[in-house]
């Protein structure tokens, strides 16, 4: 089951990705929702993610990357 919360969340942060405001409230929830582990792996994600998406690099502060 988590394996499908994880990719859930990757889906909803990627098509909220043209909005900062919106991909950092997405990220908040998934901050509470997702196990540590998957935290590590949304982590890593998220570095891959944002390259060549500056508007969304502050968005990581939060994840503490």
């Amino acid at each position: 089951m988590s394996k499908v919360m994880f990719d859930y969340t990757k889906s909803i942060l990627e098509r909220v990705s043209f909005n900062p405001v919106l991909f950092l409230k997405e990220l908040e929830k998934a901050i509470k929702t997702l196990l540590p582990y998957e935290m590590e792996q949304l982590e890593e994600w998220l570095l891959k993610f944002t390259i060549g998406k500056p508007e969304l690099k502050e968005c990581l502060l939060i994840v503490k990357i």
